[in-house]
């Protein structure tokens, strides 16, 4: 595997705006109504600053292509299969509508693994939000590319086992099933082209995966709603999350939320009781 040393503290910046049209279809994408004070939801800013590569230069998978000059910004790793691993974030103040955004991001770190799966490259990168000039929220993001799964490889996830999702213990639970029609807006939001999300030839032939899969950041979005319909809007100043198991599109998904004293964890979890995707947040 390359020495990646090279690519740790390299920027990019990027500049967007909130509009009313963006806050309207996130919020509808998601079930909820738009905020009357013009507030912007927790998570949407992963709708914003978004990678724009044309189309001819994205790769096989629907993401752009990485290669080893100065203007690629995240590493050319060889390994075929990317994912977002997990994030951390601080909210400093909620954004709003109509604010112009500047994003700066920093390459953190880029460390090579070999886990049950093979080979893995993680790449931390760190983002400051600012709203109008000032900042509105942090976050280090984990992206982690690896090897393509063998031929023959049985598909990811396994088939829902016979188990059953336990709801005791958790202060609040919300059951969705996620369908193709929300995957395609959020990619959609997120300019994400990546084909495991609306090619299920793709999804389940060239990546091995058992269906489209929901998209991290999504479970993730509706981790924090869930919090909103517990707490009231933007009342996070932390949210961390770990993806744990993919999310298979047309099942139902288990969102649920405890707190114990200013901890709040909360979890995603299949209609078996795998779990999808675990959480921490604190207001």
């Amino acid at each position: 595997m390359s020495d990646w040393s090279r690519w740790v503290g390299r920027e990019e910046v990027r500049r967007d705006r909130i509009d009313a049209g963006l806050l309207t279809r996130w919020c509808a994408s998601l079930d909820r109504a738009v905020p009357d004070d013009g507030a912007v939801p927790q998570g949407l800013h992963w709708c914003l600053c978004l990678p724009d590569a044309p189309t001819a230069a994205l790769g096989e998978d629907g993401h752009p292509r990485r290669d080893d000059s100065p203007a690629s910004f995240m590493p050319p790793v060889p390994l075929p299969r990317r994912m977002w691993a997990s994030s951390k974030v601080d909210f400093v103040r909620a954004l709003h509508a109509g604010e112009v955004i500047e994003r700066r991001s920093r390459i953190v770190s880029v460390t090579a693994k070999t886990g049950a799966s093979g080979q893995l490259v993680f790449v931390d990168v760190a983002h400051d939000t600012l709203g109008d000039g000032e900042l509105a929220l942090r976050e280090v993001q984990s992206i982690v590319y690896r090897d393509a799964a063998p031929p023959g490889a049985p598909p990811t996830p396994p088939p829902l086992g016979a188990g059953t999702f336990d709801a005791g213990g958790w202060d609040a639970v919300r059951t969705i099933v996620p369908d193709a029609p929300l995957l395609f807006r959020y990619s959609a939001l997120t300019f994400n082209s990546h084909r495991i999300h609306y090619d299920l030839p793709y999804a389940t032939g060239a990546e091995g995966y058992r269906g489209l899969v929901v998209h991290g950041p999504l479970t993730a979005s509706l981790l924090l709603d869930l919090a909103r319909r517990e707490l009231g809007d933007n009342r996070l100043g932390t949210f961390a999350f770990r993806g744990v198991s993919p999310a298979v599109a047309g099942e139902p998904l288990h969102l649920a939320l405890r707190t114990e004293g200013e901890a709040i964890e909360l979890g995603a979890f299949a209609a078996d009781g795998r779990q999808v995707m675990s959480a921490s947040a604190r207001t």
